[in-house]
């Protein structure tokens, strides 16, 4: 990717961009930044640092009652002294955005031809014929065949709706794209194809593009310039290259060391303690300091502002640390000792099967509204086993049967052939059970869903949740409510809140506690991580490997990060259509896969740096 020369006149140009609300409540302060054309800015930070905020701000797209100060010039034009009817022409023709979940912003009474007709230019629109062509054209630039304007949005996976936003978003050829988490739910290969897309267009027409990501990975090997945010304000600056190796501000050291490693086995995963304030307590002072091992009382006594800490004078690097002159040196030595220190992968475990699966296959039937009955079969002979101890790797993209095998041995779905035993019982058909036998099994198996506030009830309190858990197992589990918040890293306090009063990790946290209350000896984690930060991920990690040691539960880890297979377990299963594809050590399927599509998706995951640097670096 190479941006324009730093001599170019910026077509982006932010000084103090603030966003507050109506009670004068700051979320966003001191936010300022130039992007050019072609170039691509990185925005990352955990959830609540104001990522999202600034880049509705940036187009006037913010909710009601939030309100915009500062400076925002596109391209000669004030946007935010511009009135909403000259501003409204220019979305969509000249800046674009494209949102996390396609899916909300794409309406599902609508086929993807009639989104992107709505799409085109008004001029485009009226040609009836020329704008059936323009459509077709447009989803071929995304990877996508002409048979898919015809169908819904429910009708697509995740990475197709993902490719129809961004071809309703580039439409009218805008010169800025705004990239809000455009990956962050889908699998890996899909990711590589959907980063690999913006790319190209990008390259194709010399647009600018801002990408927000709390994937550092993604950001390292997709933008030119990093901009770290934290609590509402810009708390580090700089090119890709120099943030990656050198950075000059202590959370994006913590952001980097919290990033699970792909290539090599961790022996303890580092995280940032703590959570992110709200941006209005701490807009007088450094709004990282109550998380920052190198506080000094100077850290609090007023907020620092963005200064070069750069090595060079011709390579600006800022960073808003009023101490980072005098720890420059622990900041290098703490990126060496995490890049240099892998730790010895766990053997795989030599017990006897807990958990044995046999020829699992699941064919799912259904009627279209023509009364045809429909057929898809979901999963094809799948049989492995989980060793009383043992963390087992379920790897694969979305619709390759990983959550349907969990389901099986979860009872929420029958297998249509093959068997499933877990601790001596044979749990195919959960119906067969008798009442006692399902009270065991329930006790056996626990699950942590990605979503920990959609399997958490919102009117229960955490330490009713917890107590209604506890009663529902046979006391070889906690017993008290006090005993699992201490499992799980929380105060006594939280017993007396509800899910909406806590963070995303801190559910999870609660979540896993519900699920250890009966004493599981087998947890199925579903992409237990996959909707939270960084950090607050590898905490999260953390705790489990923490419960596993402490308690001897086995766990079946589904997911289709790579990095958590390498740290959360001992084997791993490929799952693809259904079937297992590879099998074997982790560390032997992650490090020599020998099945092409495992080799595809560790080619897939981005490169730690971004390997072609940019021109005026």
């Amino acid at each position: 990717m190479t941006a324009a020369p730093n001599s170019a006149a910026p077509l982006l140009s932010v000084r103090d961009l603030r966003v507050r609300t109506g009670q004068g409540r700051t979320l966003v302060r001191g936010t300022s930044f130039d992007l050019r054309v072609g170039e691509t800015l990185g925005i990352v930070g955990e959830s609540g640092s104001g990522k999202t905020m600034t880049a509705r701000a940036l187009v006037r797209a913010l909710a009601d009652g939030l309100y915009t100060e500062g400076e925002v010039v596109f391209d000669g034009t004030r946007v935010l002294d511009t009135p909403e009817r000259e501003l409204r022409p220019l979305r969509g023709s000249r800046f674009a955005m494209v949102l996390q979940d396609p899916f909300t912003s794409l309406n599902p009474l609508q086929t993807v031809r009639e989104h992107l007709r709505e799409s085109l230019a008004p001029q485009a629109r009226r040609d009836r014929d020329g704008a059936r062509a323009e459509v077709v054209r447009r989803l071929a630039e995304v990877g996508l065949a002409e048979d898919v304007g015809d169908r819904y949005p429910f009708q697509l996976s995740g990475g197709m709706r993902q490719r129809v936003a961004i071809a309703a978003a580039l439409a009218q050829d805008p010169d800025l794209l705004i990239a809000d988490e455009p990956t962050t739910a889908l699998d890996t290969s899909t990711q590589a194809q959907v980063l690999e897309l913006l790319r190209t267009l990008q390259r194709e027409r010399g647009m600018a593009l801002i990408l927000i990501t709390h994937d550092l990975r993604v950001a390292f090997a997709n933008c030119d310039r990093i901009m770290v945010m934290y609590a509402g304000t810009v708390l580090e600056h700089a090119p890709t290259r120099e943030i990656s190796r050198t950075p000059r501000h202590p959370y994006s050291l913590g952001l980097l060391l919290a990033e699970p490693s792909v290539t090599h086995y961790q022996a303890k995963l580092s995280f940032v303690p703590g959570n992110v304030p709200d941006a209005d307590e701490v807009t007088h002072r450094c709004a990282f300091a109550d998380r920052c091992q190198w506080r000094q009382d100077i850290c609090t006594a007023t907020a620092p502002a963005l200064t070069d800490a750069g090595a060079s004078p011709d390579l600006r690097h800022d960073s808003a640390c009023v101490r980072v002159t005098s720890i420059r040196d622990e900041l290098d030595a703490a990126i060496q000792r995490g890049a240099t220190a892998p730790g010895k992968a766990p053997e795989p475990v030599d017990a006897e099967a807990l958990l044995k699966v046999g020829s699992l296959g699941k064919t799912f039937r259904s009627a279209t509204m023509l009364g045809r009955r429909t057929e898809s079969t979901a999963l094809h002979g799948v049989s492995f086993e989980i060793a009383r101890g043992e963390s087992l790797g379920l790897l694969g993209e979305t619709g390759s049967g990983k959550t349907t095998t969990a389901r099986c041995i979860l009872g929420l779905a029958t297998p249509s052939t093959g068997s499933i035993e877990l601790d001596g019982v044979d749990i195919s058909n959960y119906r067969k059970l008798s009442r006692a036998q399902r009270g065991r099994i329930r006790r056996t198996v626990q699950v942590v869903f990605q979503d920990p506030y959609a399997s958490l009830n919102p009117s229960l309190t955490i330490g009713t949740a917890l107590r209604e858990a506890i009663a529902a197992g046979d006391g070889k589990g906690p017993a008290s409510v006090n005993e699992l918040l201490d499992l799980v890293g929380l105060g006594h306090a939280y017993a007396a809140r509800k899910p909406r009063a806590l963070s995303g990790g801190e559910r999870q946290r609660v979540a896993i506690a519900r699920a250890l209350a009966v004493g599981p000896q087998l947890l199925i984690c579903d992409e237990p991580v996959a909707a939270l930060d960084l950090s607050v991920q590898a905490q999260i990690l953390e705790l489990l490997r923490e419960v596993r040691e402490s308690r001897g539960t086995s766990m079946l880890f589904i997911t289709h990060d790579l990095s958590v297979v390498r740290q959360m377990t001992e084997r791993t299963l490929v799952l693809r259509g259904g079937e297992i594809v590879e099998e074997g050590s982790t560390t032997r399927v992650l490090d020599a896969p020998a099945h092409p599509y495992t080799q595809s998706l560790v080619a897939a995951v981005p490169h730690a740096v971004a390997t072609a640097a940019p021109s005026g670096r």
